[in-house]
């Protein structure tokens, strides 16, 4: 039909009145949820614990790197106050370009935190001016300039050869009246403006303090977050135009540094470097950061979420051997923390004591169910009578109150467990090789994988114990009652006093007197005259006889009392998790689960999606049974699933062939037609040889030239 007679015309149409619904954080905690019944207060748990996690781990960030940004801070403020002084060092000083090389380590996912931290100190404090800049954004000295003008005076930067930007700013220079060329010397205009603008604005400052110039005159703070990556021609450059303004402009450099304070010497020439005045600062060390995390948010009884033996080894050693970041294995907590409260129903008793009584009294069946399927219940049920067994197979209200007893017992197991972790790792972590590790958290993971008075650390750490000084012996003692001082627990308060009184006989105690030979018990003296053989063997069996009679000294008496405590502190608090019943209710165990989603392995990934891309892509098409080969595959996943059938060298027309083969029969070709190569086919199967071996799956030998050799075996 014919459309020419049609006016042409606007039509309007009203959108829907549906809304698409957006899934909010809690829907997607209870898709897929297990024990769907109680998803939500498990979701209000986990949230609002990771909230506390959360605020005590920025408390805690602010504490460690307080004093690194207190010292920064009164550097920049003498920097600025230096200027003002009309003597001759200050002088010499002024015409050096103040220079903190702030030295972070290699944690370097850690380093954008420290540095925004580090902005807002200065902007509230010191200067309103401050840039920070990285090197991947300032490949060469035009967009360093750029960058640093842009963030400093907060508008549109042109840069001379720069033909594009120089047509639009003819174009909309009155939409853009603020663009400014990119020189130094209009960024001292820019600033010289600006401190005029704040001292006409505050008039009654400049009066209340005559000589307060350096107030008007705040420093020019530029950040150089990652020193290495800068390319050096690029920051000498930047550096020796600086120089030229520094009586014009107040200008400061922080450099942040990753590995060692010599990289500024690699980098920058003696002519360079002499424009600068340099002094280092010092940070914690990531090893140092991580220690105290584990402190304050894992070895301690405030927080009811626990991390058994294998999480905490498998996030430990991601740290250790991956990336040094303390945020990331924090982000390990948080992923461990929403797993366990998503996978575990019975995580609704992972909260605080009352919650979790309270809690515990409002389980359904199937909850009830789950706790008698526990292994560290059956054990418990085992242990009782049979009449007791019986009440706890089968009454749920008897099985609601056994609960709150064992949550209570597990919460009291908490409060004993971390005190004497740290009291036995106080007396044994100044041991000569570190027995039973020089971290806690060494010694937290020997306790959690099995009774440590059983092993042969613990025995070792004891004998080397019994080989201290009393002065070494009471520093020891001294730092285990200061660990327990803070400890409410009514166990610890009595260990605490039982330590005191230790220490208190150990400061009464003399100097041990030298013994004294009991003449009838030591016939040393008969060994110098003249004696036959059945006389010296008789001497030598009273002398073995009289040393196994021999008193211990006041001293060693003491030395095995304090040890015996200890000894018995730990058999009594130090059992592992697993031991405890419900334990499994507050301890999370699958470290394959985080091993996944936090070390992922990308050669598994790669082999997986070329040898069943319907496991990313969910094409119907692409699904495939035993193993064969789809012609809808992309060209790369059919080449690949090729060369996992040839050998160690691969026939390059023979895999054309066989590709081709393949290809053809999704184009719906005849018989004669399959197996044909033509110029687009030849193509695309060179694209996919090369591809598989930039993946490092194939690589070109010499050995025949039109063979390749194959580089993987086995997998997918």
């Amino acid at each position: 039909m014919s459309t020419s007679s049609v006016s042409k015309g606007c039509f309007v149409f009203k959108p829907s009145a549906k809304k698409k619904r957006t899934l909010s954080l809690e829907d997607h905690f209870t898709q897929g949820c297990e024990g769907a019944k109680n998803s939500e207060t498990r979701f209000k748990l986990c949230q609002d614990l990771w909230d506390k996690i959360k605020a005590e781990t920025e408390v805690l960030q602010d504490e460690l790197y307080r004093k690194i940004l207190d010292s920064l801070l009164d550097f920049t403020r003498k920097c600025s106050s230096t200027r003002q002084h009309s003597d001759w060092t200050s002088q010499m000083r002024a015409s050096e370009i103040p220079t903190a090389a702030l030295v972070l380590g290699v944690n370097v996912p850690d380093h954008d935190m420290t540095f925004q931290s580090l902005s807002e100190l200065l902007q509230q404090s010191v200067s309103p001016f401050v840039a920070s800049v990285q090197a991947k954004e300032c490949g060469a000295l035009k967009q360093l300039m750029k960058r640093v003008l842009e963030r400093l005076m907060d508008t549109v930067v042109t840069v001379e050869d720069d033909d594009e930007e120089e047509e639009e700013a003819k174009q909309t220079s009155t939409q853009h009246h603020g663009r400014v060329h990119c020189s130094l010397g209009a960024l001292c205009d820019w600033y010289s403006c600006q401190t005029k603008k704040s001292s006409n604005g505050t008039p009654g400052k400049k009066r209340s303090s005559p000589g307060g110039d350096g107030q008007q005159q705040p420093p020019v703070v530029i950040i150089f977050k990652d020193l290495e990556a800068f390319s050096p021609k690029v920051l000498q450059d930047f550096i020796l135009i600086c120089s030229r303004y520094i009586e014009r402009l107040p200008l400061m450099f922080i450099f942040g540094i990753a590995t060692s304070p010599s990289t500024i010497q690699h980098m920058l020439p003696h002519s360079v470097s002499s424009l600068l005045c340099i002094e280092l600062f010092q940070s914690l060390t990531c090893t140092q950061h991580l220690a105290t995390v584990i402190d304050k948010l894992i070895l301690t009884h405030h927080f009811p979420f626990k991390l058994n033996a294998k999480v905490m080894q498998v996030l430990i050693s991601i740290f250790l051997y991956h990336d040094f970041s303390v945020r990331n294995f924090i982000k390990g907590v948080q992923l461990a923390l929403l797993e366990h409260f998503h996978s575990q129903p019975l995580s609704v008793l992972c909260c605080e004591k009352q919650e979790a009584l309270r809690n515990a009294t409002q389980l359904g069946c199937k909850d009830l169910e789950r706790i008698r399927t526990l292994p560290s219940f059956k054990r418990y049920v085992e242990k009782q009578e049979s009449q007791e067994q019986e009440s706890l197979l089968r009454d749920d209200a008897h099985l609601k109150e056994v609960c709150q007893k064992l949550l209570k017992d597990l919460c009291k197991y908490h409060k004993n467990y971390y005190p004497t972790l740290r009291c036995l790792h106080a007396l044994t972590s100044s041991l000569p090789r570190y027995p039973l590790g020089k971290q806690v958290r060494e010694l937290h993971l020997i306790c959690m994988e099995k009774n440590v008075w059983e092993n042969e650390e613990y025995q070792m750490a004891m004998k080397l114990l019994k080989m201290l000084a009393k002065d070494e012996l009471m520093a020891s003692l001294q730092k285990c009652a200061n660990s327990l001082e803070s400890v409410k627990s009514k166990e610890m308060k009595k260990a605490r006093v039982r330590l005191r009184e230790l220490l208190a006989k150990f400061q009464q105690m003399d100097a041990p007197e030298a013994p004294v030979e009991d003449p009838v018990t030591s016939p040393v003296r008969d060994l110098q005259k003249k004696t036959d053989l059945f006389q010296l063997q008789k001497t030598l069996l009273e002398m073995n006889e009289s040393r196994r009679a021999k008193k211990l000294s006041p001293f060693e008496l003491l030395r095995n009392e304090v040890l015996e405590f200890i000894d018995s502190l730990v058999k009594n608090h130090l059992s592992p998790p697993e031991a405890q019943t419900l334990y499994e209710v507050c301890y999370y165990s699958s470290s394959a689960t985080v091993r996944r989603h936090l070390n992922a392995t990308p050669r598994m990934s790669i082999q997986a999606a070329l040898s069943s891309p319907y496991y990313y892509l969910q094409n119907e098409s692409l699904k495939t049974e035993g193993g064969s080969v789809s012609s809808a595959a992309p060209d790369i996943c059919i080449a690949y699933k090729l060369h996992l059938e040839c050998g160690r060298l691969i026939n390059l027309y023979d895999w054309l062939e066989a590709y081709a083969t393949v290809v053809t029969s999704a184009e719906g070709a005849d018989a004669d037609g399959l197996g044909q190569v033509d110029e687009i086919k030849h193509a695309r199967f060179i694209r996919a040889v090369s591809e598989l071996e930039f993946l490092g799956f194939v690589k070109s030998t010499k050995q025949k030239t039109d063979h390749v050799a194959r580089l993987t075996w086995g997998g997918c």
